[in-house]
């Protein structure tokens, strides 16, 4: 008897069903350095150029821990918690994976917990049960905002000075997948600087300025063509 009371009670403090989707895509961000068209100068073993593609996610950041439901069904501790899913007026956002994430802890006897929503246009957040059932709060503080994906999702190519001989000079191709070289796509390549004073690797180019054995000065003519200038 005592169950079927608390269960009566507990679907009084739900606050409907829901059908949550999981359809957000985070935004790939391409960027170059040096600038194409400025002039640096390079020591051997320093990057000449670099290239990196990063996603950004959209996030929020709960500034309070929050318990929705009369009873506490779910409750959020502070963190960031990026996007999933939208549904209009609100999105669907899970404990971030990218640095101060947030954590979440269900009642008891509350059925597990899949997704949280929160509102675009108001401090409202709800926790959603694996069975769609929701339950929320209008007391709550949070902020909308974007976060960087951790190194386990970026992409990197850099051009390395390796030093000059006579009228050569060294480079070295690099390219990483996160915190992991990728030694099959590695390079190092020699150039004749008395034939052309403009070198490249792939789609970027430098213009040699100035060389020697321990530095180089240099103008950027194109990067890697994955960013834009």
């Amino acid at each position: 008897m005592k169950i079927v009371i608390w269960l009566l009670v507990f679907s009084s403090l739900l606050a409907g069903c829901v059908s949550p989707n999981y359809n957000y895509l985070p935004s790939s961000i391409d960027i170059s350095e040096p600038p194409i068209g400025t002039v640096n100068i390079a020591y051997v073993g320093d990057s000449m150029l670099r290239q990196w593609t990063y996603s950004e996610h959209d996030a929020i950041l709960l500034e309070t821990r929050t318990s929705v439901g009369l009873l506490g069904s779910y409750t959020f501790d502070k963190g960031y918690y990026t996007k999933r899913g939208d549904g209009g007026d609100h999105g669907f956002f899970l404990p971030s994976q990218y640095g101060e994430p947030g954590k979440v802890t269900k009642c008891l006897l509350c059925d597990p917990f899949q997704v949280m929503i929160a509102y675009y246009d108001k401090q409202k957040i709800c926790g959603v049960s694996v069975l769609n059932d929701k339950a929320c709060t209008h007391r709550t503080s949070y902020q909308h905002t974007k976060q960087q994906a951790s190194t386990l999702d970026s992409f990197q190519q850099t051009l390395i000075y390796s030093g000059r001989i006579g009228d050569k000079i060294n480079l070295s191709y690099r390219e990483f997948s996160g915190n992991q070289a990728r030694p099959a796509f590695n390079n190092d390549v020699e150039y004749d600087i008395g034939l052309s004073s403009i070198v490249g690797y792939k789609s970027a180019k430098i213009e040699i300025i100035e060389a020697t054995n321990e530095s180089i000065r240099y103008k950027v003519v194109s990067n890697f063509n994955r960013a834009q200038p």
